[in-house]
């Protein structure tokens, strides 16, 4: 049996069928089997995937969307590059759950890619591409890992599709800034944005959702860690409680270190944690920290994806911590 010939180097992981034709990969090497296609005119090597850390359909749409991206980013011509969710999850933003008419959670595959041109340019036909008219006045251009993307500011105000929740946990995660802590990692790294750069965004010029991205704006804070706890602070802020501090570091009276708690009422020693299925494998150092924290007369309330369903519920719950407390 002849040896295949081995695809140029240079082509990289990701390559076009132009460029491959280029550097004289013939038609037949083009059909091998070993080689994915995509998008018509994109070919990819074979991937081995790592075994992923989140294996939440969270997780699993992002990265659909990454690896999208990643295909067609050979394709894209002078003038466009990856917008909206797609650009989200190149950010390795947070975003909702993709979800059909009936409301089941979109297969991976299924999931389009947004793909924006700027001015009078040709609009991509592509099956699984989602293509969208972008204008100069507002939308500004960077790039991941080589990538041509919106930037985090036109990304997160071309978004106003999305719930007031989904775009405050969104911000949150643009303008989080990483401050000194116990355990806390990326110390002094620099936010990606600012919520004073996602206004002017906002503001730059009409924007699908205008309402909703700047009923959102105030809401947006430096110190949340997660989606899920932005979601909480907004239930509880909408119900009318007050606002809680977010990830704070709780010492005892003699100074000890107890632990870290995602949100708080300090003064009221009121904890709320939220329990995702990641927390799995720390359970035994949580089930510890917070037994530490309502041995030194914390109330601590677990939210769990459950409870952040019903969010009457979990409010009530806080409301009653709060109740007792005062």
């Amino acid at each position: 049996m002849p040896t295949r010939k081995p695809l140029p180097s240079e082509l990289g992981d990701v390559f076009s069928v132009r460029a491959a034709t280029a550097l004289g990969v013939s038609a037949h090497q083009l059909r091998s089997p070993d080689l994915g296609r995509p998008f018509r005119g994109a070919r990819t090597r074979p991937e081995q995937a790592p075994s992923p850390a989140d294996d939440s359909p969270y997780a699993a749409q992002a990265e659909a969307r990454r690896r999208a991206a990643r295909a067609y980013a050979p394709l894209l011509q002078p003038g466009q590059f990856i917008s909206h969710h797609s650009a989200a999850a190149l950010w390795r933003a947070p975003l909702p759950l993709l979800r059909d008419e009936d409301g089941l959670v979109v297969a991976d595959d299924a999931i389009p890619l947004d793909v924006s041109t700027f001015g009078d340019g040709h609009l991509i036909r592509a099956s699984g591409v989602f293509a969208h008219r972008a204008r100069t006045s507002t939308s500004t251009i960077s790039r991941i890992d080589g990538i041509l993307v919106a930037d985090a500011e036109t990304t997160w105000a071309s978004l106003g599709t999305l719930s007031i929740i989904d775009l405050v946990a969104l911000g949150d995660y643009f303008c989080r800034v990483w401050s000194p802590g116990a355990g806390r990692p990326n110390v002094g790294m620099p936010p990606i944005s600012t919520v004073a750069r996602l206004e002017h965004a906002a503001r730059s010029g009409r924007r699908v959702g205008i309402r909703r991205l700047r009923e959102a704006l105030p809401l947006i804070r430096t110190d949340s860690w997660s989606p899920r706890e932005s979601a909480v602070r907004c239930h509880l802020v909408f119900a009318g409680l007050p606002e809680p501090q977010l990830n704070v570091d709780v010492h005892s009276d003699d100074g000890r270190f107890l632990g870290c708690v995602d949100l708080a009422y300090p003064e009221l020693k009121i904890a709320i944690e939220y329990q995702s299925v990641l927390h799995t494998s720390r359970y035994s150092a949580d089930v510890e920290r917070l037994a530490r924290l309502r041995a030194h007369g914390w109330i601590v309330i677990e939210v769990t994806a459950a409870l952040l369903a019903d969010p009457d519920a979990m409010v009530d719950r806080v409301r009653d911590a709060i109740r007792r407390r005062r």
